[in-house]
């Protein structure tokens, strides 16, 4: 394979003190200005988040993941107003606190500009974002990569700590505008365009990569692959043979459902099984 980028391939051990990392997800309730929000106070929103990242960590996740999942239908990200960063940032403070994992933050849809931000305001270590380089027709319209725009306010903040976790192929959409370009050629943009980990996805939320898709990806970088979808007790094992980690969330969830709150045997279960393969 041509070496296209001198990004260090450490994220996953630097962040995370190990070579394979388990993160959860915590889907945050609406928030205020967002359309399924009807009138929660703020205490009760946070307290959910909290909730969440104490079952998933007290059940041996190693990191976590805020996501502002109950914001759909999510807005592209010139039109995401500073009222979402605000709060997730108290969010990520809040559980940063609790908890003492590392922490990213992932902004829908595809607004790595406010998840920097509230990286930096809440004290977390890594943002993921779907589209980083290229481009694709997501549920949301036309998004395009903003690696360039991203990486300079990064640097503006003084926050180069703040590490970038990319997918490629990345769900819910279609990618027909660069259909004439591999997953393997689209996988290698990532890396010369800065990113710190590389992501494989399925199709859509609680959907599962393909392990083709997953073997394709990892042998396109020499960037750290975690998988950021449809990841179960069924098919950790395979998935971490494969892998640096996972990012994981519905299968966790009361009726395995990405709305219900964190079911804490479920993630006790969920992390024998992973150990248990390791």
């Amino acid at each position: 394979m041509q070496t296209i980028s001198n990004r260090s391939s450490g994220a996953i051990g630097e962040i995370f003190g190990r070579e394979k990392a388990l993160i959860g997800m915590i889907h945050c309730p609406p928030f205020p200005g967002s359309p399924r929000y009807r009138g929660a106070t703020m205490d009760s929103l946070y307290d959910a988040c909290l909730r969440d990242a104490e079952a998933l960590v007290a059940g041996g996740m190693h990191g976590l993941v805020v996501e502002n999942h109950g914001d759909i239908p999510f807005s592209k990200p010139e039109d995401i107003g500073p009222e979402t960063p605000a709060f997730l940032s108290v969010v990520t403070d809040r559980v940063k606190r609790a908890t003492g994992v590392p922490v990213g933050i992932n902004v829908l849809a595809n607004a790595p500009l406010p998840a920097i931000a509230t990286a930096v305001a809440g004290g977390a270590d890594f943002v993921r974002v779907n589209q980083w380089a290229n481009a694709y027709v997501a549920n949301e319209g036309f998004m395009e990569g903003r690696a360039g725009e991203a990486l300079r306010y990064r640097s503006l903040l003084r926050a180069e700590k703040v590490r970038i976790f990319a997918d490629a192929h990345v769900k819910h959409g279609s990618h027909a505008i660069v259909a004439d370009r591999s997953v393997t050629e689209l996988t290698r943009d990532l890396a010369f365009f800065d990113a710190d980990c590389v992501i494989a996805t399925g199709q859509r939320t609680g959907h599962a990569a393909s392990s083709d898709e997953i073997d394709e990806i990892a042998a396109a970088t020499h960037l750290p692959v975690l998988v950021g979808s449809g990841v179960t007790e069924d098919n950790i094992v395979a998935i971490l043979s494969r892998t640096n980690g996972v990012i994981v969330a519905s299968s966790l969830k009361v009726g395995g459902v990405w709305w219900n709150p964190v079911e804490p045997e479920r993630v006790k279960r969920f992390v024998e099984r992973a150990i248990a393969g390791l």
